[in-house]
């Protein structure tokens, strides 16, 4: 292990071994302090979270654009602080941080029986809306996560969010796919993030006016297994309350070839995820590039460090 990751490893493992200790007063405070001090620092990761926003709101002035990339930091440092602080939270905490609208979605669709499909964008912290799901619902889920480097990051990804309740597959190895088939069929819940596609092979989605890729895995789950497909958005506001809302199902198209039917409810995806950024930019924690235009040629599924969130 290199120098570098030996560092990353043990800032994250700070991270939960500290903070989740702290007055939860003194961690907002911490994070607001964290986040204001890598906005003025103009790094990669909030230059290109200011460009992404410039897309979503074309007719934002350069001051404007500067707000919502300051805003935008302190919400994504409010994810870290809640995801190090979650693992400590009470039953009781975790039922009260979340409001979720129009959640009959989900619980009819499970009471159906036939397996559910939950698919959201980056926005807020979806590891709290996951830990709600499995304490207030008492519903186990599986989900999917990128292998990082280092290994022992990613082993720490895993157990953390395993303790909240989830069942965690490695997005590399091929594997993944068959068991969320099987789960599904099941009768039970996956979870994916499918707002950039880490595969190189997603479904060109048209994504605020210009050409974008996102995963074909949920429509390719839904077609395969008969689940319920809904996309789920997510913001925060002044309180310490979460919200978000389930979206009406994504429905299999009657006709075409799978890879046509896969590209209609991608797109379907995207303009349902399209709807909850563009109400919260500020929540979208897209450090990385995303549209096709954007892209650089690179040899991996990884963006050089562009401030990836797992």
């Amino acid at each position: 292990m290199s120098a570098q990751d030996r560092l990353t490893d043990a800032l994250y493992g700070l991270g939960w071994g500290t903070v989740k200790k702290l007055p939860e007063p003194v961690a907002v405070r911490l994070g607001r302090t964290i986040a204001d001090l890598a906005w003025k620092q103009r790094g990669k990761g909030v230059q290109r979270l200011e460009s992404n926003y410039a897309r979503v709101v074309p007719d934002a002035s350069p001051e404007r654009l500067a707000e919502l990339s300051r805003a935008g930091m302190r919400s994504y440092l409010r994810y870290w602080m809640e995801s190090f602080r979650l693992p400590a939270w009470s039953a009781e905490r975790v039922k009260g941080g979340f409001d979720a609208k129009d959640i009959h979605y989900l619980t009819d669709g499970l009471a159906a029986g036939n397996g559910v499909i939950l698919a959201l964008p980056h926005l807020a912290n979806w590891d709290l809306a996951g830990a709600w799901v499995t304490t207030k619902l008492e519903t186990p889920f599986t989900t999917v996560a990128e292998r990082l480097k280092p290994e022992t990051l990613y082993d720490r990804f895993v157990a953390y969010r395993e303790g909240l309740g989830m069942e965690v597959l490695p997005h590399s190895g091929g594997t993944a796919f068959g068991t969320l088939a099987r789960r599904l069929r099941d009768g039970g819940l996956v979870c994916l993030v499918s707002d950039r596609d880490l595969s190189a092979s997603g479904v060109e989605v048209e994504f605020f006016g210009d050409t974008a890729r996102m995963p074909a895995g949920p429509a390719l789950l839904a077609q395969q297994t008969g689940a319920l497909l809904l996309p789920v958005t997510l913001w925060y506001d002044d309180s310490p309350v979460m919200q978000g809302r389930v979206h009406a199902p994504i429905e299999v198209p009657e006709t075409g070839t799978r890879a046509e039917k896969t590209s209609v409810m991608t797109q379907a995806l995207a303009d349902a995820f399209a709807t909850g950024i563009a109400e919260h930019p500020e929540d979208w924690h897209m450090l990385q590039r995303l549209w096709l235009a954007d892209l650089e040629p690179r040899p991996s599924t990884a963006d050089g460090g562009d401030g990836e969130r797992p």
